[in-house]
């Protein structure tokens, strides 16, 4: 693995405005956030910033949306930051520091399958690889999501997998069911073993809970995708975002600074070790 980049100097959050805000999930909401003074931010898929909530903290949160004026995120409230974020009214005011991180390598991928697996908040990391793809849709092969939830109710962008559906290959599944649920029950790494993909040139993109990373990892690699073409998204315990703080250090890696995108072959044996 490359040693750890340079921290970066913390510059200071620019402030943006909340132009629209819909909700996902009992817990889950989607801001899209316009610059108040200059001009857009242009992050590339994978890349997150980090979200001051004036008053109350700040957080990694990966960019969810397209290329465009808005800044989108896709946020869970699981915290006193987060919960902030999702309840901030359009009009309302945030910090933001970034684009920061790496980025997912969509690029590579040109002329061979994509594999997107995704669990849980997971797929708004993935989201921006999906809009690239079918951008650009006659430069890849086949296209494949594979997506999971804890329930139907957890599934977030309802309405693009719909839409997805009529360009690229969707498979989604959850882990307990409703009533009205009529499609798969099940964890997602095994949707993989019957997903349509070419092993010997897919490139996997896959990001949801590091036990669901790992069990993806290993089904991928099973049905012979090699370690260096599976890439996952790591934000362990990011605090500062610019490689100050130390927090998200694992092993000789520094998340905020080398990642958050990895191979699994780069970063296997590290997830080994646990977050404190």
């Amino acid at each position: 693995m490359a040693a750890a980049a340079e921290p970066l100097v913390a510059e200071p959050p620019r402030p943006f405005r909340v132009a629209a805000r819909r909700q996902e999930t009992h817990d889950t909401w989607t801001l899209e956030l316009a610059p108040v003074g200059g001009g857009p931010l242009d992050p590339s898929p994978g890349q997150f910033t980090m979200i001051y909530a004036f008053g109350v903290g700040e957080v990694p949160i990966s960019v969810s949306g397209p290329p465009g004026e808005a800044l989108v995120h896709t946020v869970r409230a699981v915290g006193p930051v987060t919960e902030a974020i999702c309840s901030a009214e359009p009009g309302a005011t945030v910090g933001i520091r970034g684009p920061l991180g790496n980025a997912w390598p969509i690029e590579e991928a040109r002329g061979c399958d994509v594999v997107v697996v995704a669990g849980g908040i997971g797929l708004a990391p993935l989201r921006p690889v999906l809009y690239r793809a079918l951008a650009d849709r006659e430069q890849y092969g086949r296209v494949v999501l594979l997506y999971g939830g804890r329930t139907p109710a957890d599934l977030l962008y309802a309405d693009e997998l719909e839409t997805w559906r009529e360009a690229i290959d969707v498979d989604v599944t959850v882990d307990a069911a409703d009533e009205a649920w009529n499609g798969k029950v099940g964890v997602v790494p095994k949707l993989i073993a019957t997903a349509e993909l070419d092993p010997a040139t897919a490139h996997a993109f896959v990001c949801g809970p590091e036990i669901m990373m790992r069990f993806a990892a290993e089904a991928l690699e099973e049905r012979g995708v090699p370690a260096e073409r599976i890439h996952v998204s790591l934000e362990r315990d990011m605090r500062c975002g610019v490689g100050h703080c130390g927090h998200c250090q694992l092993g000789p890696t520094l998340i905020c600074l080398d990642g958050p995108v990895y191979t699994w072959a780069e970063i296997e044996r590290l997830l080994a070790v646990r977050s404190l």
